[in-house]
């Protein structure tokens, strides 16, 4: 047998199809349920064939979770600096809803990569830190069950499964709050509509019996009973899909004949394939069915996958249904990162074409020997244009849990490598290379590791290594075009005292179509609102949630596209070339300068404080292409504060040069006492203490609250605006407001001093530069204001090139003309 089950791994799609591998120094493997088959059980009494080995399903939805654990990835390596100098990769295989799969991948994960030899690897093979898996319970089990006697560090993304004496607790971390804060937010729930007579449903045996054993006598003592506790039957296919359908019918009769309202639908991710199967292919029976209203409460371990074969199934029964989540947000740069996917050049992504295929219907070319497809895959379809019935680009939160289980890892490496070497041991610069040599020394930094992501959210593990989260309830709205939306109503916060765990807008929640009444009484706080039957359709308006916009007829919600002005814009090259060709002239003045130091007219008017001013305008041009390209943490920390910088210096230097002719003129008068004022001390200390103090005001700036990249949601109508915000609004406008004392103060001495009597008296001059560069930022508030999307920062780029440009021109382009 053993023979038999490396012969069909090895050979079969199994273990080569569906993977992704990415190295680095440092590995987390990944076993991820993207891929299942469509075959009669394999008992090994024969090899199984090619032909039934080849007929699988990919979860499209699923993909998601592939790409959450890439970005994550990518972050770390390229911006977040938590691994200095070292590379983090990672290998993501499906295990096929197969138990030996996920054993094999277990020892897979422990061998040469591509030699399938357990507990022997080569030399030079990178090392392997952390396996995530899930979110199936039994593939955390089977993961488990394997691993654990190797004490590698797992963390898993779906609920705790039943480990059955395995000592998981001191090696695995599960990335999904206790389960008891969830049948706990599940029971305010009920008790808030006055739903105490429900229904239950789960997917294996074992589920139900943890759900009683958990949560019977918790509900029960709050009069909360269950008309019926059944399971859903499993998918089968071939000679099985008759006992399938046999099944479904009877739990469908069950359901549909049943008083209650509420149903518990307790399961697990692909669960909603097999409840649309079931619920479509009864519908559509020659015996009559009425369906009722129920409202569906759908647990966080689910999320709405869908396969090829369903995009047609309508999915109006989740109308109105309640679904928990775990608690996410989204990710700045998320959707930009699934947006740049590509199949073409993706080779090592071994999920992508089959992805590809299903999600755009289409085939490519190299799979069809006579290119007959009816559409040929060419790799610039667009995944934003997916309806989410295929493919969501909104974070689901099983993504969200191993976006932050790979953060969870990489910090607990990173407190690793940074503690205190025991006596004896020398800690050098590359022990963190060394680490994972012996990776069960990892799960005690693991256990406290405590961080803010990239959202801004901490992640940390209870005593139980279990996240400490909660969970968002969801309200479903279907529309006639088989999409959905899914509107956030409430939350479950389960460190709030027991009156405020559940956080509700039931003024929120729309209802099936076909409820005839909704129990929600105020004075229990619940009232009973009749509702017509039928009727309710789309005159009842939903908002779209915030990455989405309404179609046209009003019947759908569209996903937004993301903008920023970027180098290809038309607009962004423009101003690139703007921007470049006033830095060459003003490089090409200096140069004037620098060759022409010693002629009077340069000596004149202070040379050092010329020379600086047009560094500091050169620098002006150039700062502008902080604005443009898409924003990230270090563009949104440098953009305001190194043009006010900048500027200041600009202006500091034209103050400088200004009050010293003043000052010049006042002390040629006979025993005047500004003798001791006028020289380049004088110059140097207005530039200094001006200069010196923005950049406080900077500094201040960024410690207390600095900028930082996010998401415009409302802005723009069908576009989200990645843009940078400016943390303290406050401390921007004491930059600004810096900015424009100075440049008033400098407006003021180079008026004073404009009929001054000098043959090389800059003061007109700078009289009339600092008119344009005044009108310039006047002009600028409004059109600030009014503008939208991307255009707001082209026009602050306008604003500072224009006033930048006014310095340039109008002070020197008459001396470099002498």
């Amino acid at each position: 047998m053993t023979e038999r089950i490396f012969h069909w791994s090895l050979s079969g799609p199994l273990a080569i199809v569906h993977k992704y591998y990415q190295p680095g120094d440092l590995i987390i493997a990944a076993i991820l349920y993207q891929v299942f088959f469509l075959s009669n059980e394999i008992t090994f009494e024969s090899l199984p064939s090619r032909e039934v080995l080849d007929q699988y399903l990919f979860l499209t939805h699923n993909y998601q979770q592939t790409l959450a654990l890439a970005f994550a990835v990518k972050e770390i390596n390229e911006l977040s600096g938590i691994l200095p100098n070292v590379s983090l990769g990672f290998q993501i295989a499906t295990d096929y809803l197969e138990e030996i799969t996920t054993y094999l991948l277990a020892l897979e994960f422990l061998s040469t990569k591509d030699k399938f030899i357990p507990n022997y690897k080569c030399k030079d093979q990178t090392n392997m830190v952390a396996v995530i898996g899930g979110p199936r319970s039994k593939t955390c089990l089977n993961m488990a069950t394997a691993l654990c006697n190797y004490k590698l560090p797992q963390i898993t993304y779906g609920s705790a499964p039943l480990m059955n004496n395995i000592p998981a607790d001191l090696f695995v971390k599960w990335m999904f709050p206790d389960e008891i804060h969830q049948l706990k937010g599940i029971l305010h729930l009920l008790l808030h509509f006055g739903w105490t007579w429900v229904g239950f449903v789960s997917l294996y045996e074992e589920d139900r019996e943890r759900f009683l054993q958990k949560s019977l006598s918790m509900f029960s003592e709050r009069g909360i009973c269950f008309d019926f506790m059944e399971c859903l039957p499993q998918m089968m296919y071939g000679n099985e899909a008759a006992e399938m359908v046999e099944k479904a019918d009877k739990l469908y009769k069950v359901i549909m004949g049943s008083t209650v309202i509420a149903v518990i639908f307790n399961a697990e991710i692909t669960s909603i394939v097999t409840l649309r199967v079931m619920i479509n292919v009864l519908d559509s029976d020659d015996i009559p069915k009425k369906r009722k209203a129920k409202v569906w409460i759908l647990t966080a371990q689910m999320e709405f996958t869908s396969i090829l074969m369903q995009r047609e199934l309508p999915i109006d029964f989740l109308h109105g249904a309640l679904s928990f989540a775990i608690h996410s947000k989204q990710l700045t740069g998320f959707q930009q990162f699934m947006q740049k996917r590509n199949p073409i050049l993706e080779k090592e992504d071994g999920f992508i074409r089959d992805f590809w295929k299903d999600a755009f219907e289409c085939s490519f070319s190299r799979d069809i020997p006579d290119g007959n497809a009816e559409r040929i895959c060419t790799g610039e379809e667009k995944l934003e244009t997916l309806p989410n019935s295929v493919f969501e680009t909104t974070m689901g939160g099983h993504s969200y849990s191993i976006y932050n289980a790979v953060y969870a890892v990489a910090h607990a490496l990173r407190a690793m490598h940074s503690s205190k070497p025991k006596e004896g041991q020398i800690l050098d610069e590359n022990r963190l290379k060394l680490l994972p040599q012996s990776p069960w020394q990892l799960h005690h930094f693991l256990q406290r590791v405590s961080f803010n992501n990239s959202a801004g959210e901490e992640v940390s593990f209870s005593p139980k290594g279990e996240w400490v989260t909660g969970f968002d309830i969801f309200s479903w709205v279907t529309f006639p075009n088989k999409s959905f939306v899914t509107v956030q109503v409430g939350k479950i916060n389960p460190l709030a005292p027991p009156e405020k765990v559940l956080t509700l807008s039931a003024k929120d929640i729309i209802w099936p179509h076909i409820f005839n009444q909704v129990s929600i009484n105020y004075d229990l706080w619940y009232e009973w609102k009749s509702q017509p039957s039928f009727e309710r359709d789309l005159d009842d308006c939903v908002p779209c949630p915030e990455d989405q916009y309404p179609s046209k007829d009003r019947d759908s919600c569209l996903q937004k596209g993301i903008t920023y002005l970027t180098y290809q814009d038309p607009l962004g090259i423009s101003l690139v070339v703007i921007a470049l060709s006033f830095a060459f002239i003003s490089a090409v003045v200096l140069g004037i300068f620098l060759k022409h130091q010693d002629t009077p007219i340069v000596k004149a008017n202070n040379r050092n404080l010329t020379f600086t001013l047009l560094t500091a305008l050169l620098l002006s041009f150039l700062c502008t292409l902080l604005f443009i390209g898409q924003p990230d943490q270090v563009k949104c920390l440098m953009q305001q504060t190194a043009f006010g910088i900048i500027f200041s210096v600009a202006l500091s230097c034209i103050l400088g040069k200004t009050t010293i002719v003043v000052l010049a003129f006042m002390a040629t008068k006979p025993g005047s006492k500004m003798r001791k004022w006028v020289g380049k001390r004088l110059a140097n200390t207005i530039v200094l203490s001006c200069s010196l103090a923005q950049f406080t005001i900077c500094a201040v700036w960024l410690a207390i609250s600095p900028p930082f990249p996010v998401s415009d949601m409302h802005s723009v109508a069908e576009e989200i605006v990645l843009e940078c915000n400016a943390g303290s609004t406050t401390m921007l406008y004491a930059v600004l407001g810096f900015m424009g004392f100075l440049s008033a103060v400098s407006f003021t001495v180079a008026f004073l001093a404009r009929n001054l009597p000098d043959s090389f008296n800059e003061a007109k001059f700078i009289t009339f530069s600092m008119l344009v560069f005044c009108t310039v930022w006047v002009s600028f508030v409004p059109t600030y204001l009014s503008t939208k999307g991307k255009y707001v920062v082209a026009v602050e780029i306008f604003s500072i090139l224009a006033s930048a440009a006014g310095l340039l021109g109008c002070i020197f382009s008459p001396k470099c003309y002498i």
